[in-house]
């Protein structure tokens, strides 16, 4: 599959930290259009500082991020380059900018200068595909902290955008929240072929992904599928990160003397390896 987005020896350091390690220290990695991509790793691994260059609202001092072939340090791009790829962070009351749901989601079409039937197509069509549209009425500040994210998904589907990058969306949520979230960006990925990319610390989040990425010390230091990623549940708590609850259980069991088969993640998968090791 061809990648949407290629981040090349990605150097970057922020104003007045020369003196300082990089942010970023080469990172490298690709990004397979229509796959739901994760990026793991503690906090001040410069993962919310890549999640700001895959759109160029940042752009490296040295090395090179290619979206969907333009360079983000080409000025002449940077609008083809946000509007292929939209950014959600991490506290969705910063991405609020009007009283009524239904007006939030407009904000960015309108300033496309789209006609205003097209406008209220893709708003509609936006609350729709996260499950809000019964709420665009109603004013923001009044929802649940889950029901504003999916409010701020909304807006960048509005957008249109091919690839929809989050900064930790989840991080001021709730369990119940969380899953919210999750389970819509999940649907517009497999369901609307949008790409994901969710940069998160919470690992449970990361057990349905195509591909996960680790980082530590501004690069990627393992990448794969979840299977592959979870199963060194050592090197992943050397580098100060949890594994799922399934994955430390069966670590923890296979400590213990039993046997299982590499790569169960989910709950079901789980209950099915530990019945047969029980055998």
């Amino acid at each position: 599959m061809k990648p949407i987005i290629q981040v090349k020896d990605v150097v970057f350091r922020y104003p007045g930290e020369t003196e300082k390690p990089p942010v970023l220290d080469g990172a490298a990695l690709e990004i397979e259009a229509g796959s739901f991509t994760v990026v793991l790793g503690r906090n001040g691994s410069g993962k919310s500082t890549l999640a700001k260059h895959l759109n160029g609202l940042l752009v490296p001092d040295e090395g090179h991020v290619l979206v969907d072939g333009m360079d983000t340090r080409d000025e002449r791009k940077l609008f083809d380059v946000r509007r292929t790829v939209g950014l959600v962070f991490q506290n969705p009351d910063n991405q609020m900018v009007s009283a009524i749901v239904e007006d939030d989601v407009a904000f960015a079409p309108e300033n496309l200068g789209l006609p205003p039937e097209e406008i209220r197509a893709r708003v509609d069509e936006a609350l729709r595909l996260v499950d809000m549209y019964d709420y665009r009425g109603h004013a923001p500040h009044l929802l649940s902290g889950g029901q504003k994210q999916r409010v701020a998904i909304a807006g960048v589907i509005a957008m249109r955008p091919r690839c929809i990058v989050l900064d930790e969306p989840t991080a001021m949520l709730d369990p119940a929240g969380r899953r919210e979230v999750i389970g819509t960006v999940k649907r517009l990925c497999r369901e609307n072929g949008i790409t994901i990319v969710l940069i998160t610390h919470h690992m449970n989040e990361a057990v349905g992904a195509d591909k996960v990425f680790v980082m530590s010390r501004g690069r990627v230091i393992s990448e794969g599928s979840p299977k592959t990623i979870f199963s060194d549940v050592e090197g992943l708590c050397a580098e100060g990160l949890a594994v799922p609850d399934t994955a430390e259980l069966l670590f923890e069991l296979g400590l213990a003397g039993l046997s299982f088969p590499g790569g169960a993640l989910t709950v079901e998968e789980c209950a099915q390896a530990i019945a047969a090791a029980l055998k």
